[in-house]
């Protein structure tokens, strides 16, 4: 069958995706957004970078945003993340992530999927930007993005 984003959409448990980015971001400092994107011809990263930016995700104060960026229609995703995380994490930070993902995605399993992306992220993240719940602010909304429009 193939994947569209209203299926998807139908499919995915928003509620645990959310709460897990909740619980990651009490462990680090780091901003995790989840955006699934329409149907589109083109470069999926550089939809992705747009995304980012139109998600405000430059604009954290340690530059430590990554997003999980879904194209179901395309059968990919992105996981870009700001230039504070790149600097500190490395390249096998990213490959990680991406495979944790992948290994969920390839059975099907998007909400797990994702949810195991974030942990990850969380888990990574508290070396580089450890929580300091006196100081943190959550700088970004932790609901998964529709690709700037409300949900279908």
């Amino acid at each position: 069958m193939v994947m569209t984003r209203k299926r998807l959409i139908r499919i995915i448990d928003r509620d645990k995706i959310k709460e897990a980015i909740q619980k990651a971001e009490h462990r680090t400092s780091g901003e995790i957004r989840v955006s699934v994107a329409p149907f589109f011809w083109g470069n999926v990263h550089k939809a992705a970078e747009k995304a980012f930016t139109r998600l405000g995700m430059t604009r954290t104060k340690d530059h430590n945003g990554i997003l999980f960026f879904v194209v179901p229609g395309r059968r990919k995703f992105v996981v870009l993340g700001d230039s504070g995380i790149h600097e500190r994490a490395g390249q096998e930070f990213w490959h990680r992530i991406v495979d944790v993902v992948t290994d969920r995605f390839r059975t099907g399993d998007f909400t797990g999927g994702l949810i195991r992306g974030i942990e990850e992220v969380g888990e990574q993240l508290t070396t580089h930007f450890p929580f300091d719940a006196a100081t943190d602010v959550d700088e970004l909304p932790d609901d998964v993005d529709f690709g700037g429009k409300s949900e279908p």
